[in-house]
């Protein structure tokens, strides 16, 4: 026996040629790591300590921006009155963030799965009202990831002044590294994501409590806007009678509002946490809310002693003028400082991070609903939802470059999606009281709908107090939104409609009396051949070329090429004076089809496939726009005859740029791992163990054993009885496995560890064992944690 490497020793398992590997498919080992298979897929249970400092930071980093929103919306208004107005609005906040997480502490206890807003909306409302929510929170994570990020530069260049003037390209960089490191599958377990969260919580938690203390004995700096070059412009006279109108109030309180972002992230993942999950979930609710209710007072008490105020540049923020009018100039309070503000940027930038996970897995959720296109339910190299986390990050990348990467000019967008969210559980959970009636159903109602219609009061505010600095753009696009996610539920059960009308259409064979095939060509080539051969193993009634003429002399050449080549189908030509090509094949066809019911035609049309880049630029799709016109047509049907033209030059040319490229990418990525690749193969099938045989070694006629994976299982009938064939492998070859009785325990992709003894199979010469024994095998694999309803795993 011998193949296309040379001979092969009888007995022996085939060796599976291997394909050489793209450089595109290179690129991206280089930038993800080696691919994971979904036996690695794991889930880490959260504890509540664990829980609270990885999915909270969202929530918790917003009392670093939330309060100096407050006064952008005030001083140009209200002048030094508005470190006064800002803590009555403050304390309006801090009233609907209580409300807001009594409301949640109820849904958190009643629907344990991931989901938040969306599920509760789902389950009370319908799928097609629970939309909006939907709707809501995608477009709360896409503006957090900007938000987040840009507030975390403001951090880092509030400390460092020199980067200032280039803060939205490290915005934009930040964005990018946090997608590459989600496409890589990054872990957000554990220690590490949960220090930002305690670190930054516990250094402002310091400059609020020193800062109180210093005011009450020796008395804190005051800042003097008037004195401080950069600052937005306060407004002079009596700000309380003449500025402070109603409009600017509600500007004001729907800007601070942007502090409760975040609240609802533990509701969208409630089954990341350990078991009893509703319980445990209401704690980590309870603890960030005191958290977070602490942190906006204690900053916003700070502006108002201190009079912190912002900068038109966006730097030094109001946080860390704070911070060095508490701690001074001193060296303690340089190193206190800069605590601080690194602090600052690591839980901001973690909580941008969070919309990574969200966004991905709801996206994933509203797709297994078909509201979504299921490419988002796919998951890709690295077992994350890979087309969910790019598409996040485009959206935020364009977000950012239009608005400018300022927090500011960020915030009209981003309360109307997060207060909708909360009327939208607030309301779902109403439903569910008044539908259950449990104990002390009308108690919780009370606050749920107090939440629901607060919620939707915030929402109102800030529709029209921000309607002109851009939450008109999120007004219009929140309903589009909304009218897309059903309109693309309506296309995918329509087509489910169609292609599942299975009972009224059984299979039946159909017998056509005649039957045509025709083979449309333009000119003599390998694909053309190729579909030649095809067209002749059908063993129709008769085989036809067709060519339609839109050049009488190219239509000469094509007749003289083919009599020089002696092809022996007979080739026909069809004139086309209106070169309307796609309608002449489909009249055509029409007409052929047409001789009787008993006539059927089979059109075959050859399709070159050539590089992505090349075949785009450099060839039309002409194949495919006749095969669509010529599959509406009755007793007709149109085949597509690949012939894969790349693949036959990077056989005939291996020196192609890109082949070398390839190779190149491959060595950096060895290089960059400090060891040798691991092959494919090797993800695809375990090792053999010391005890154990590689598949590779099995010989006929000796018992072993060997571990695997089944690579393949079919159910054959042979006579009257049933076998199982099989196919395992490991990463030195396959073997062939035979079980003469069923085994529903087993399906494709287990791993297994199996005794028997190896014969030749009569006819192929391959090697099979027969009714072996065997054990599956229970694997640990590489965990790849999913805290935040996050698509890692």
């Amino acid at each position: 026996m011998v193949d296309a490497r040379g001979p092969v020793q009888p007995g022996l398992p085939p060796v599976r040629p291997g394909l050489p590997e793209s450089a595109g498919y290179a690129l991206k080992r280089v930038l993800l790591g080696r691919p994971l298979i979904t036996e690695q897929l794991r889930r880490e249970r959260l504890s509540k300590k664990v829980a609270l400092g990885v999915l909270s930071p969202d929530a918790i980093s917003s009392s670093a921006y939330g309060p100096e929103e407050v006064l952008l919306a005030l001083l140009p208004y209200a002048g030094a009155a508005a470190f006064t107005l800002v803590l009555p609005i403050t304390g309006a906040i801090l009233v609907i963030l209580a409300l807001v997480a009594a409301s949640y502490r109820q849904v958190v206890t009643v629907y344990t799965r991931a989901g938040g807003s969306y599920v509760v909306a789902r389950e009370n409302f319908g799928p097609k009202t629970a939309q909006v929510a939907a709707a809501a929170l995608l477009i709360d994570y896409v503006v957090t990831v900007a938000v987040q990020s840009s507030a975390g530069t403001v951090a880092v260049v509030s400390a460092l002044p020199v980067f200032g003037p280039y803060s939205l390209e490290i915005t934009l960089g930040v964005v990018v590294a946090l997608c590459l490191a989600n496409l890589r599958g990054i872990r957000e377990a554990g220690g590490p994501f949960a220090l930002p969260t305690y670190l930054f919580s516990a250094l402002v938690g310091l400059v609020i409590v020193v800062g109180v203390v210093k005011w009450a004995t020796v008395g804190l700096p005051v800042y003097d806007p008037a004195r401080l070059p950069g600052t937005v412009p306060v407004h002079q006279g009596s700000g309380l009678v003449e500025g402070a109108t109603v409009l600017v109030l509600l500007r004001a309180f729907a800007n601070g509002g942007s502090s409760l972002t975040g609240v609802e992230a533990i509701s969208n993942t409630v089954s990341a946490l350990r078991k009893p999950e509703g319980r445990n979930a209401r704690t980590v609710l309870t603890v960030m809310a005191c958290i977070l209710g602490f942190l906006i007072a204690g900053v916003s008490l700070l502006a108002h002693l201190t009079h912190a105020t912002p900068y038109t540049a966006g730097y030094p923020s109001v946080l860390s003028q704070e911070v060095r009018a508490v701690f001074g100039y001193g060296a303690t309070g340089h190193v206190l400082y800069a605590l601080v503000q690194a602090a600052t940027a690591l839980i901001l930038y973690t909580g941008a991070n969070t919309s990574f996970n969200g966004f991905p897995f709801l996206a994933s959720f509203v797709a297994e609903d078909r509201f979504l296109p299921r490419q988002l339910t796919k998951r890709g190299h690295r077992l994350v939802f890979s087309n969910g986390i790019i598409t996040l990050a485009v959206l935020a990348v364009a977000l950012l470059a239009v608005t400018g990467g300022t927090v500011n000019a960020l915030i009209p967008f981003y309360a109307i999606g997060v207060f909708t969210g909360f009327a939208m559980a607030g309301y779902g959970m109403t439903r569910h009281h008044l539908s259950h009636r449990e104990p002390g159903w009308r108690h919780r109602l009370a606050i749920n709908c107090a939440a629901g219609v607060l919620s939707t009061l915030v929402v109102a505010i800030f529709a029209i107090a921000k309607f002109t600095e851009g939450a008109w753009l999120v007004v219009v696009v929140f309903p589009l939104l909304v009218a897309v996610l059903i309109r693309v539920n309506h296309e995918y059960r329509a087509e489910a409609a169609i292609l599942e009308e299975v009972r009224g259409n059984p299979v039946r064979q159909t017998n056509y009396s005649r039957h045509h095939v025709y083979v449309l060509v333009n000119g003599v080539d390998l694909a053309v051949l190729e579909a030649l051969r095809y067209a002749h193993s059908l063993r129709l009634t008769d085989a036809e070329a067709v060519h339609f003429m839109l050049d009488a002399a190219h239509a000469q050449q094509l007749r003289a090429r083919w009599d020089e080549l002696g092809i022996t189908a007979p080739l026909k030509i069809v004139d086309c004076p209106d070169r309307r090509l796609v309608h002449a094949a489909a009249q055509f066809i029409l007409e052929a089809a047409g001789e009787g019911e008993d006539t059927g035609v089979t059109v075959l049309l050859p399709r070159r496939g050539y590089s992505p880049l090349s075949g785009r630029l450099l060839h039309d799709r002409t194949a495919d726009r006749i095969a669509h016109a010529i599959n509406h047509l009755p007793h007709a049907v149109a085949t597509i005859v690949p012939y894969d033209v790349q693949a036959r030059i990077r056989q005939r040319f291996p020196e192609l740029p890109e082949e070398r490229l390839a190779r190149r990418l491959e060595r950096l990525r060895d290089r960059l791992a400090g060891a040798p690749p691991e092959p494919l193969t090797e993800h695809n099938a375990p090792h053999s163990e010391p005890d154990t045989t590689a598949i590779a070694a099995v010989r006929p006629g000796h018992p072993v054993t060997v571990n695997g994976r089944l690579h393949s299982l079919t159910d054959e009938e042979r006579g009257d009885r049933r076998v199982l064939l099989a196919i395992l492998t490991d990463s030195t070859g396959s073997l062939g496995l035979e079980w003469h009785d069923a085994h529903p325990d087993l399906a494709a992709g287990l791993l297994l560890r199996l005794t028997g003894r190896a014969h030749t199979r009569a006819g192929d010469g391959a090697l099979v064992i027969s009714d072996p024994a065997y054990s599956i095998v229970k694997t640990t694999g590489e965990e790849l944690d999913t805290p935040g309803g996050g698509d890692q795993g």
